[in-house]
């Protein structure tokens, strides 16, 4: 048998797919209200939009006629050029991503059987669906060899929730669904699974419709945000800078809350202002040139790398004048580290936690990049206000 044809050209697909929803409703049996009522927005590819609002609002089931879960009633879906709402919806859903709270693996499969999942029922050669797990694994940084042969019961909440998205990239989709994904993980997990998505999206360019609740993390998210209320409709569709200087009514108002000022921090990311440096050694070396090299920069601290340049701790100027004391360095698991995914809200939180007065930058498998201050979180956040008062709405 043959694979189905894409719903876009395989060129495309190596990024995202516009996808366009015309006049889109949905009515159920024996209700008055729609529970969508004439939806029309265009997503345009390689772009996160974000549907947030109360509960009701139909942000869900508007995501999930995208790929016919949910049948529309009336209306048109395209994806790309291709009307979806006449294609196969078993087909149209093998090439379309879909990620759920939970993450939704199956638990009586390995890792790497979750995630070929999609692959195998299109048929793909097994030499290529074993490469495809292994990049997968790669990609949302977890050891294949480590994790390909557990089970879902043997993983922590946010490394199911990886594999989750790991497997539904595995055909490589133009366009991922994700409902609500890190709403049943901790604060902490949270905030890093946002983060790897983001640096995901940085390497993919897919077309990325998530629901949230939560408004800071569709800031955070989101290039654009569509506000919902109740009878689903979009009460404003717009960028996030645009939602929190220039809010459409008060209901948008009240959505955004108080504070509007400080998660203008959150359209800001750590990689996108200029990091410092601090001293720096390295486990297994030299303690008097860490000392020498940390005093000729003015600093009384040096953190610690390990051979992968991953920061482990930091160590004052009189701890290392104990011989051996960079021998066997044990990571600090309280150690305060961002990503260069996180945005300048991450970093302002962790900062108030801190003990050094910044907080320490890493980038690709948690490398070292450098130091986040104070100040430089505050003139961003100066630029950002004079930003959003002369910005135009998006048309």
């Amino acid at each position: 048998m043959s694979e189905p044809t894409s719903t876009t050209s395989e060129s495309t697909r190596a990024g995202g797919a516009r996808i366009l929803l015309e006049g889109v409703t949905k009515r159920y049996p024996g209700q008055e209200r729609a529970a969508v009522d004439n939806v029309t927005l265009e997503i345009p590819a390689g772009e996160i939009v974000m549907l947030v609002g109360p509960s009701g609002c139909g942000k869900t089931t508007t995501m999930k006629m995208i790929n016919r879960l949910i049948e529309p009633t009336s209306g048109r879906i395209f994806i790309g050029d291709d009307d979806v709402t006449d294609r196969n919806a078993d087909q149209l859903r093998r090439h379309i991503g879909y990620v759920i709270q939970g993450a939704g693996l199956f638990p009586h499969m390995t890792v790497a059987d979750n995630i070929s999942l999609v692959p195998k029922l299109l048929k793909r050669d097994k030499s290529r669906i074993s490469d495809r797990v292994d990049e997968l694994l790669e990609l949302v940084n977890l050891d294949p060899g480590q994790y390909r042969d557990r089970y879902p019961r043997e993983l922590s909440g946010g490394q199911q929730q990886r594999i989750g998205v790991a497997r539904a990239l595995a055909a490589d989709p133009p366009v991922l669904l994700m409902d609500e994904p890190f709403g049943a993980v901790d604060p902490i997990t949270r905030q890093r699974l946002q983060d790897e998505l983001l640096r995901l999206q940085e390497e993919l360019h897919k077309t990325i419709v998530f629901v949230t609740h939560d408004f800071d993390e569709a800031v955070k998210l989101g290039d654009r945000i569509a506000i919902l209320q109740v009878g689903s409709e979009i009460v404003q569709y717009d960028t996030p800078e645009r939602i929190l200087s220039h809010p459409a009514d008060d209901f948008v108002r009240g959505f955004v809350g108080h504070g509007a000022a400080l998660k203008q921090l959150t359209l800001t990311r750590v990689r996108d202002v200029e990091l410092h440096d601090a001293a720096v050694a390295q486990v297994g070396g030299d303690e008097q040139a860490a000392i020498a090299d940390a005093r000729a920069i003015g600093r009384e601290h040096v953190i610690v790398l390990d051979a992968q340049q991953r920061p482990q701790r930091w160590l004052s100027l009189r701890d290392l004048e104990r011989p051996g004391s960079l021998r066997a360095v044990e990571r600090d698991h309280d150690l305060e580290t961002v990503s260069l995914a996180s945005t300048l809200n991450d970093a302002l939180d962790e900062m108030l936690t801190a003990s050094h007065g910044v907080v320490v930058v890493t980038g690709r498998r948690n490398a070292y990049q450098g130091v986040v201050r104070v100040e430089t979180i505050m003139d961003a956040m100066n630029e950002l206000r004079a930003a959003a008062d002369d910005a135009e709405p998006v048309v």
